[in-house]
C-alpha cells in the first residue's frame, strides 16, 4: 500500500476539515440566497439573478397582488461556478428575465424551486420611453465590513425613493477572498436593496481576481460581456457603463482595450444621432481621469492611464468622451466624494460664472466612492485644484434625479452627518445647445 508522505497527509487533513470538501450542509443548501434585480434595457422586462449551492430548477413566480398566490411563472437557467481558489468552491448562479411586465407597477415575487423558494420580494417595473423624471442612487467602494451608508441607503430604498441603483466598482472587499465567502456574503448583505431594484454595476479594481471571474458570474447585466462594458437607456437618458481596468490589467489581454474604446465610439455615435429622444449621456467607470486626493492614484497624474490612454496617447477616454459631448461622468475609487467644474484637459469650462452647470462648455465629472468600506475615507491633498468645486470626506452616497430633457439635479447625502445633503447642484442644457463640445 502507498502511503502519502507527512507533508500530503496533513494537506489531506485539512482540505476534508472544509465543510465544502466532507460534502456537508452547504453543499446541500437549494434555498435560493443573494438575490438581486438588473434591468436587461428592454422594456416591460425584469432579470432576477440569485444563487443556490446544488443545481436546481430555475423559477420566478410572481404578480401584483401582496397577499395570494403567485400566479405568473418565468423559467431561466443556471450557471455552474468555480471561484479559482484552492477549494475551488462551486456555486450555481440562477438567471430569469420576467417579460411582459407593465410599466410603472409594483410586482411581488419569490425565485426558487420546489425543493425551496426565497421569502417574497417586491420591486417596481421602470417606465416607458423617454418622457419621465428617473431617480438613481449612485456609489461605489462598498464593502462586507465598514459599509456604513448601507442601512440609510436602505431605508431609502424601502420608502421608493429610487427607480435604479448605479454601483460604480468595488464590492465586498473582496469577492474572491476566502474561497469566495466574502463574495456570498456581501452578496447577502445588498439583498434587501438589490432585490427591489435594478443593482447595475461596472468592475473596479477589487474585483480583478481570477480575471473578475466572480464578477463576471455574479452580476446579470445587458450586453454579451459579462458586464464588463454595456449601455441602457432609461427616460431621457442614455447610460454608459465600462471598465477602466483594462487600461491596468494588461495580462488579460491589450485587445480589450481595444475592443471596448471601438465599442464605445460606435455606442457614442449611435447615442448621439439618437439626442433628439434622449438628450442626456451619463458614463460611469471605476477609476476618475482628475481627482484632487492625497494618494498616488492613477488620477492624481497629469497623464492618467484613463484620460490619456495607453502610452499616453492610445485609446484615450477624455478625447473621446469630449468628442462626443458625453454630459456627466461618474467615477469611484477614491473613498471620498469631490465634484469638478466642467473641465476638459485641465481647463475649466464653466457655462458662466455666475451659473457654472447651466450650458457648461465640458463634462461634469462626479466622484462618489465614500459608500463605506474597509480601507476608510481617502484625504484629500492641503489644496484643491483650480478644477474642483466641491469635495467632501465623509461616508456618504449621491443622488441623480434626471427631471427631463433639460435638467439634472445632483446632491451627496452625507452618513456622517445623518442624511444632511452636503452638496447640491443642477446640470441644465436646453434641448437646442444639444451638440457635441468640438462641434461648438
Amino acid at each position: 500500500m502507498y502511503l502519502l508522505p507527512p507533508f500530503w497527509f496533513c494537506c489531506c487533513l485539512l482540505l476534508l476539515s472544509f465543510p465544502e470538501v466532507q460534502g456537508t450542509p452547504e453543499d446541500l443548501r437549494v434555498t435560493p440566497e443573494q438575490v438581486h434585480l438588473s434591468y436587461p434595457d428592454e422594456p416591460g422586462t425584469m432579470t432576477v439573478t440569485w444563487t443556490t449551492w446544488t443545481p436546481t430548477r430555475s423559477e420566478v413566480q410572481f404578480g401584483r397582488q401582496l397577499a395570494g398566490p403567485l400566479l405568473l411563472r418565468a423559467l431561466g437557467t443556471a450557471s455552474p461556478f468555480v471561484d479559482g481558489g484552492i477549494l475551488r468552491r462551486k456555486l450555481y448562479i440562477h438567471r430569469v428575465t420576467l417579460r411582459g411586465l407593465l410599466p410603472g407597477v409594483q410586482y411581488v415575487y419569490r425565485c426558487g424551486s420546489a425543493q425551496g423558494w426565497s421569502r417574497r420580494f417586491r420591486f417596481r417595473t421602470l417606465k416607458k420611453g423617454p418622457h419621465w423624471s428617473p431617480h438613481l442612487v449612485v456609489f461605489g467602494d462598498l464593502g462586507v465590513d465598514n459599509p456604513k451608508a448601507l442601512p440609510r441607503l436602505r431605508r431609502d430604498i424601502q420608502q421608493g425613493m429610487y427607480d435604479a441603483l448605479l454601483h460604480v466598482g468595488d464590492f465586498a472587499y473582496n469577492m474572491d477572498e476566502d474561497n469566495a465567502r466574502v463574495g456570498d456574503k456581501f452578496m447577502r448583505l445588498i439583498e434587501p436593496v438589490a432585490a427591489s431594484l435594478p443593482y447595475m454595476t461596472c468592475p473596479g479594481n477589487h474585483e480583478e481576481r481570477y480575471n473578475f471571474s466572480n464578477y463576471k458570474a455574479r452580476f446579470s447585466m445587458p450586453g454579451n460581456t459579462e458586464g464588463l462594458w454595456y449601455s441602457w437607456d432609461l427616460g431621457p437618458a442614455h447610460i454608459i457603463s465600462f471598465s477602466t481596468e483594462v487600461y491596468f490589467f494588461l495580462h488579460y489581454g491589450y485587445q480589450l482595450v481595444e475592443k471596448q474604446f471601438r465599442w464605445l465610439e460606435s455606442d457614442l455615435q449611435k447615442a448621439n444621432h439618437n439626442r433628439a429622444v434622449r438628450p442626456w449621456i451619463i458614463t460611469m467607470g471605476h477609476r476618475p481621469m482628475y481627482c484632487s486626493n492625497a494618494d498616488l492614484d492613477d488620477c492624481t497624474r497629469h497623464e492618467s492611464k484613463v484620460r490619456k490612454g495607453l502610452f499616453g496617447r492610445l485609446y484615450g477616454l477624455e478625447d473621446l468622451f469630449y468628442r462626443y459631448g458625453v454630459d456627466l461622468q461618474l467615477w469611484a475609487h477614491e473613498h471620498s466624494y469631490e465634484r469638478l467644474w466642467p473641465i476638459y484637459d485641465y481647463q475649466v469650462y464653466n457655462g458662466s460664472r455666475a451659473t457654472p452647470y447651466t450650458n457648461p462648455r465640458g463634462p461634469v465629472h462626479i466622484i462618489t466612492g465614500s459608500a463605506g468600506c474597509e480601507e476608510r475615507l481617502t484625504s484629500f491633498s492641503l489644496f484643491p485644484r483650480p478644477w474642483s468645486a466641491v469635495r467632501v470626506k465623509e461616508y456618504g452616497y449621491t443622488r441623480l434625479h434626471i427631471l427631463n430633457g433639460t435638467h439634472v439635479h445632483i446632491q451627496q447625502v452625507s452618513d456622517d452627518q445623518d442624511g444632511k445633503i452636503v452638496d447640491d447642484f443642477w446640470m441644465v442644457r436646453p434641448l437646442h445647445n444639444r451638440m457635441m463640445y468640438l462641434s461648438g
